[in-house]
Order: structure tokens, then sequence, then C-alpha cells
């Protein structure tokens, strides 16, 4: 695995995860009835976005460093993953 797709795939997997921890534990301005004038009532009031992102890298680097070490052990390829026969690997 080259450094380039080792940090491909480490932006992959840290943007999937933010963008499924964005919306946890999310509170709206229309919930606590303050609506900011110029805004939606969907907007969040607080929505901590340095906690997110630090947990979203924590958990990133987590799950990145097995899965960088599978694909470079080889035990994991791309011919593995073709299951209709479609590449010519």
């Amino acid at each position: 695995m080259t450094i380039t797709a080792a940090l491909v795939l480490f932006s992959v997997i840290w943007f999937l995860l933010l963008f499924i921890a964005l919306p946890l534990r999310l509170s709206t301005q229309g919930e606590y009835g303050k609506i900011v004038s110029g805004t939606p009532s969907s907007a969040p009031t607080n929505p901590q976005i340095k906690k997110i992102m630090i947990w979203v890298t924590v958990i990133s680097i987590v799950l990145w460093i097995p899965i960088c070490l599978l694909i470079s052990s080889g035990l994991l390829t791309i011919s593995d993953l073709d299951f209709y026969g479609r590449l010519d690997t």
C-alpha cells in the first residue's frame, strides 16, 4: 500500500464517520424555542464540532490501522473483492 493510498483510505474513513456522527445528539433551535433571526428552526444550538472532530479522528485511527495492516499483509487483495469476476487481475 502506498502512502497516497493510505492517506486516501484514512480520508474516506474519516469523512464517512464524520457524516455519521454529525447528526448524533443534535439539538435544534426549534426544540429549545430560541430561534435566531435569519436561521431555520432546524439549525443546531450547540453543534460541538471540535469535540465531534476529535472523536471522529480517534475512531478513524483505531479503524484505519488494522485495515492498513490487513491490506499491507496481502491477506486482502482486490481480487478477493471481485465477486462478479469483472476485473482482470
